[in-house]
């Protein structure tokens, strides 16, 4: 893949919101006790055209706009920077399953378990809805460029950015 093409061909996002906040932040967050967005911790600034992406910890939020997919940079809940997605595809079946560690519990919480699933069985409204698989890639690539792969739900969402200005 060219990925200096598709630097190219992006464009910055024109897209704003009122008092920086992400609207639909509430719907993915009002079942779960935790945000449900991967944290990314960047230690050195990277670049999208003119937008400088500071060093940092980051929610990556991915939002569609008009038909546009964007990766939203949260901190402390507003909306500090924008950058379009330039892929979007749908994640492999197994893919959580293979590469998110399994969670050892002890003999207690696993009694804790069962017993919170069988109230969701008895009293529906009771159960605690899921919340979506996340997993965060970033790779360096030639020519400067760095691609950050959010996994988010179904979907994984590509970004593209530079390690220097131009």
């Amino acid at each position: 893949m060219d990925y200096e093409q598709v630097y190219r061909d992006l464009d910055s996002p024109k897209v704003k919101y009122i008092h920086d906040i992400d609207p639909g932040e509430y719907y993915d967050t009002k079942d779960s006790t935790w945000s449900p967005y991967p944290l990314f911790r960047l230690i050195s600034p990277l670049y999208f055209k003119d937008i400088t992406v500071e060093p940092g910890y980051y929610l990556l939020t991915p939002r569609e706009h008009n038909g546009n997919w964007y990766m939203l940079f949260k901190e402390a809940g507003k909306i500090k920077y924008i950058i379009p997605v330039y892929e979007r595809e749908v994640v492999p079946m197994t893919f959580y399953d293979d590469n998110l560690p399994k969670p050892k519990l002890a003999p207690t919480q696993k009694i804790h378990l069962k017993m919170l699933d069988v109230m969701g069985k008895v009293m529906p409204s009771a159960k605690r809805k899921p919340i979506p698989n996340t997993y965060l890639e970033v790779t360096d690539l030639d020519n400067n460029f760095v691609s950050i792969v959010v996994y988010w739900g179904d979907y994984r969402y590509y970004t593209i950015f530079r390690t220097i200005r131009l």
